[in-house]
């Protein structure tokens, strides 16, 4: 559920052949914390915590190939910025696991694996905030779909309940976390569904125009204007002939 909301959003850049205003940070945080967490889970680091390993191990594979996408769709200053991310987050992982594999050892490579999920599970979660806020100020949902809210909410919830079942705070916490900031987003959702943007201009069927008078074509009043500069001087003219 994590990784499967995204898929609406890749159905949309792969028919128009275009990342248009989409963001890649979230496809990029998202594939690290699957890394991480699948990492965390691996019998080495973290016993008895395999479903952790393979279900964020398939998201880290399928958030791969959307970042791949992304990277085949988006304009060269957005893939450079893409792919500066991306080196980013490859190198954070492989610090993780050359540390953890060389340098610690029993509990304190499980803690430390542990931690660095956690941190980068609560800012993957924590990433929809600036959509929340654009909501708030615009009091409109266009750019907060309903199933991702609901997907985070429902993966947020389900993984909590698995880590307190578990006794694992590094599961538990960062997907409390999760949980809560889905629950505010459906919250938004339900106040703000009946508005989801629109045109200003055509909501009360006039349109306005730069010095803020309605209906008023621009080019005639110019003219009525003109016309009236150019009728006194013919005036004159006449007198003298």
């Amino acid at each position: 559920m994590e990784v499967l909301h995204f898929l609406v959003t890749f159905r949309r850049i792969i028919k128009k052949r275009s990342t248009e205003d989409f963001s890649g940070v979230p496809y990029n945080m998202t594939l690290l914390n699957c890394l991480l967490s699948a990492w965390y889970g691996l019998p080495f680091v973290s016993p008895n915590n395999i479903l952790v390993s393979t279900i964020n191990g398939t998201g880290a594979a399928i958030e791969a190939v959307y970042v791949v996408i992304f990277l085949v769709f988006a304009p060269k200053k957005v893939k450079a910025r893409m792919l500066a991310l991306l080196s980013l987050v490859v190198s954070i992982f492989a610090i993780v696991a050359l540390v953890s594999c060389f340098a610690l050892r029993g509990e304190r490579r499980k803690v430390f694996c542990g931690f660095a999920a956690a941190i980068f599970s609560i800012c993957m979660y924590a990433s929809p905030l600036s959509v929340m806020r654009l909501v708030i100020r615009t009091k409109s949902v266009k750019y907060m779909p309903f199933l991702l809210s609901l997907f985070v909410f429902l993966c947020g919830t389900s993984w909590f309940i698995y880590g307190l079942l578990g006794g694992d705070p590094f599961v538990a916490v960062p997907n409390g976390c999760g949980s809560l900031l889905g629950a505010m987003q459906l919250i938004l959702y339900a106040i703000y569904r009946n508005n989801k943007g629109g045109n200003k201009s055509t909501a009360n069927g006039t349109s306005e125009n730069i010095n803020g008078h309605e209906g008023k074509p621009p080019n005639n009043s110019g003219c009525d204007q003109q016309g009236m500069e150019k009728k006194p001087r013919s005036f004159p003219v006449a007198d003298q002939v």
